[in-house]
């Protein structure tokens, strides 16, 4: 998991630990002898892709450094119901008081990377790639984004920081699709790229005339997704393409077998369910 930024998933832990615990765990406090040592287990209740182990180590390591998690599968795997997918042992109350923020965590990340993958088998064999959006749950957008990764997918834009996509309101504010990809072709660097959100044969020649790096070709269907990708592709074969808006898992691969080299999902992040996952924790 060498692509999370450790320090800043241990400062995202160390916060959502504050919101939970608040002053202390007062139910574990009156009900638990200090000093009780105890075992957990978290336990896959359904079929999934598991993400987000080392997430849940770090829950309970910010509560106690010596605090480690045995880990019997690796993010990315998937597992079926019934499978123990990691253990941890220490003191109970170390164990009591991160259980909801690591099981929060292990099942939302789980559920992000179990719904990806499923949008990636359904583009299996064509050379499209399913990538994710910005359409994430704020303060959790490295998390989610690494989800996506363990479930096979790739990466759209972290941040607005991170590259030139001009959409419907740059280009009504710009003054046109040629004016805000003139503008911005002078104005960012020689590194980045000119992403441009299209829903018109008439908007598609405009931006590739105007430069254009990537074409984002924004709520087609998918037999007009494959008459401008045709289009596209005889003006200038170099350019990417891209689709978005309005796409399932019914209809993703008839999108992808349109020719398009990507296809942007927000649902990926926006509307994955939680995973069932346990932790049972015994004395000893």
């Amino acid at each position: 998991m060498n692509w999370l930024d450790e320090g800043a998933l241990f400062s995202q832990i160390g916060s959502f630990l504050s919101e939970d615990l608040g002053r202390g765990d007062i139910t574990t406090q009156a009900c638990v002898a200090r000093n009780t040592r105890a075992r957990g287990r978290f336990l896959a209740k359904e079929q999934m892709v598991v993400a987000g182990l080392e997430a849940a180590e770090a829950v309970f390591s910010t509560l106690d450094s010596q605090q480690q998690l045995e880990a019997f599968v690796a993010d990315g795997d998937e597992v079926e119901a019934g499978k123990v997918i990691a253990r941890t042992s220490g003191f109970a109350d170390v164990l009591l008081a991160g259980e909801r923020v690591a099981l929060n965590l292990l099942q939302r990340l789980s559920g992000i990377a179990t719904l990806t993958r499923r949008y990636v088998r359904a583009v299996e064999g064509t050379s499209t790639q399913i990538v994710d959006t910005r359409k994430t749950t704020p303060g959790l957008r490295m998390l989610e984004k690494y989800a996506v990764l363990a479930g096979g997918a790739r990466n759209h834009r972290f941040g607005l920081d991170d590259g030139v996509l001009i959409k419907d309101n740059h280009i009504a504010l710009a003054g046109g699709v040629s004016a805000a990809v003139e503008r911005a072709r002078e104005v960012v660097g020689h590194l980045h790229k000119v992403e441009v959100e299209v829903s018109s044969e008439k908007a598609l020649r405009e931006a590739i005339k105007s430069g254009a790096d990537i074409l984002l070709l924004d709520n087609l269907t998918p037999a007009e997704t494959a008459r401008m990708v045709a289009i596209s592709r005889e003006l200038s074969p170099q350019v990417a393409l891209e689709s978005s808006g309005g796409i399932t898992l019914e209809n993703v691969r008839a999108y992808a077998e349109a020719g398009v080299d990507l296809i942007s999902i927000g649902a990926l992040t926006h509307s994955a369910r939680a995973m069932d996952i346990s932790f049972k924790i015994q004395a000893g």
